[in-house]
C-alpha cells in the first residue's frame, strides 16, 4: 500500500533536532525527504558524539564505521545530497530542485534563508505551489526573532523551567528537549495542512513555526496566570493543582504515580487503601478542601504506598480501575511490553558498518488503519543520493555532475573524484 504522502518531494535544509524531527515524521508518512547538506561540513550530527559502531556506544569515535546516534535516528527513511548553497552554482541547482519540489523546510536563523536565496519569496517566484516552512526559536517576526535559541533557552523563555521542579528547589528543564520535539511535530502538521490547502486551491504558502510558540501553546492550557490569586506556588513538583491526590509517591522499592481525577477514583482509592473511615469525612470528600490541603491528602496516600512494593500497588490499583503507573527508568521503558507491542522501539542500522547497532530509535507514533506509516529505510550515507536526485530532479548530466564534483559544489557517491 502507498503511504499518505507518497509522491511528495521535501527538500530538507534543517539541522540538529527540531527540523529533522519534522522531516522524520514526513518521511514516515511516505514523503521523499531529501536532506541537503554542505559538502564541506555535512550534517553536524553525522559524526558527533555519542557514537555507535562495531565496538558499541562511546563518546569517542573508536572505529571508522562509528556514526552519531542522533544522525542514525533522525535521518531514517531520508535521502542525502551534498550541495554548496553558498556558491552561485549550488544556488542555481537548488532552484532547479525547488521547481520540482512540493516542500522546502529550513531552520536557519532569521534572515539566513533570504541571504542564501532559499526563502519563500525567492522560491515561490519559480514554484508558486511550493509549501515553504521556516522553523526558528522565536518565530520570523517579533522583537526577539533574531535571537539564537536552543531548547534550554526556549524552556526558560516561555516559563517551562519556572514551573518545573518542587516549590523549594531551583527551576529545572524538562528531561528531554521538548521544545525541539514539539516544534517538529507542529511543523509537520503545518506542512501537511498547507499541502491540503494547496490541493484545494492550487496555492502554496509560507509556514512560520516558532519553538517558543509551540511549547507555550501546550503549556498554557493550565491556568498559570491564576496561580498567584489561588495562592499556590508556580512549581508544583509532580502535581496537577486541579486534582487531589495526583502525585508521585515512594513505594518500598521505587516510586509510583497515582491520580484521582474524579470522585469515583477517590472513593475507589480510599477503599483499596482500607481507609473507608474517610468516606464519611466531609473535608476529605470535598475536592476544594483537598486541593487547599493537598499535603494532608498526600500524607494519607504516602502512608499506604511506602509499605508496599510498586508492582503490588499497581496491580491493586489497576484492578480497581484507578489511574496509576510505576515510575520506570528508561531501561524499564525500553523493555515495557506495551511499547514493544506498538513497534515503538526500533533497532538502528549503521550504513557504514552495514549492521544493526547497540542503539535504538523510536518507531512511528501514529497508526493508520488503511495506510502504513513507518521508517522503512535507515539513515543514508552522506551524499548517497546526490547523483540520482540531481539527475532526476535537477536535470544534471553526468558531465555536469563530474564538473560539479571537481569544483566541490556537489559531493556524494559516484560524484566526488578520488
Amino acid at each position: 500500500m502507498k503511504k499518505i504522502l507518497d509522491g511528495m518531494v521535501v527538500l530538507d535544509l534543517t539541522r540538529f533536532f527540531s527540523g529533522p524531527q519534522a522531516t522524520l515524521l514526513l518521511a514516515g508518512l511516505g514523503a521523499e525527504v531529501i536532506k541537503v547538506d554542505d559538502p564541506a561540513t555535512g550534517d553536524p550530527t553525522t559524526f558527533s558524539p555519542p557514537f555507535v559502531g562495531p565496538k558499541g556506544v562511546s563518546f569517542e569515535r573508536r572505529t571508522q564505521q562509528d556514526m552519531g546516534i542522533a544522525y542514525l535516528k533522525r535521518a531514517r527513511a531520508k535521502k542525502s545530497i551534498c550541495l554548496d548553497l553558498k556558491s552561485a552554482e549550488g544556488k542555481r541547482i537548488f532552484r532547479r530542485l525547488a521547481a520540482h519540489a512540493d516542500v522546502v523546510i529550513e531552520n536557519f536563523s532569521v534572515g539566513v534563508a533570504a541571504k542564501l536565496g532559499v526563502d519563500y519569496a525567492s522560491l515561490a517566484s519559480i514554484n508558486p505551489a511550493l509549501v515553504h516552512c521556516s522553523l526558528t526559536g522565536y518565530g520570523s517576526t517579533g522583537p526577539d526573532s533574531q535571537l539564537k535559541a536552543y531548547d534550554l533557552m526556549v524552556q526558560a523563555a516561555v516559563g517551562l523551567m519556572g514551573i518545573t521542579g518542587h516549590p523549594d528547589a531551583p527551576p529545572v528543564k524538562a528531561g528531554s528537549p521538548l521544545s525541539d520535539a514539539i516544534a517538529g511535530v507542529f511543523a509537520a502538521t503545518g506542512i501537511v495542512s498547507a499541502l491540503l490547502h494547496r490541493q484545494r486551491t492550487g496555492e502554496g504558502q509560507a509556514v512560520d513555526v516558532s519553538m517558543a510558540d509551540c511549547l507555550f501553546s501546550l503549556m498554557f492550557d493550565e491556568p498559570f496566570d491564576c496561580y498567584d490569586a489561588l495562592r499556590i506556588p508556580q512549581r508544583q513538583g509532580s502535581r496537577i493543582m486541579r486534582f487531589s491526590p495526583f502525585n508521585n509517591y515512594a513505594s518500598q522499592d521505587g516510586w509510583v504515580v497515582i491520580g484521582a481525577a474524579t470522585k469515583a477514583d477517590w472513593v475507589a482509592l480510599l477503599q483499596v487503601m482500607g481507609r473507608d473511615d474517610l468516606l464519611d469525612d466531609p473535608d476529605m470528600m470535598d475536592l476544594s478542601w483537598r486541593l487547599a490541603n493537598n499535603e494532608r491528602v498526600d500524607a494519607v496516600v504516602a502512608e499506604w504506598t511506602r509499605t508496599r512494593a510498586s508492582a503490588d500497588i499497581v496491580q491493586q490499583l489497576h484492578a480497581a480501575h484507578i489511574p496509576c503507573s510505576p515510575v520506570r527508568t528508561m531501561a524499564d521503558a525500553l523493555s515495557w511490553p506495551q511499547l514493544l507491542a506498538r513497534g515503538m522501539i526500533q533497532p538502528l542500522w549503521n550504513p557504514l558498518s552495514a549492521g544493526h547497532t547497540d542503539a535504538s530509535g523510536p518507531g512511528f507514533p501514529v497508526k493508520f488503519s488503511a495506510t502504513p506509516a513507518d521508517y522503512t529505510a535507515p539513515a543514508p550515507l552522506p551524499g548517497e543520493h546526490s547523483a540520482e536526485v540531481l539527475q532526476r530532479l535537477g536535470g544534471c548530466s553526468l558531465d555536469e555532475l563530474r564538473a560539479l564534483g571537481e569544483s566541490g559544489v556537489v559531493s556524494g557517491i559516484g560524484i566526488t573524484p578520488p
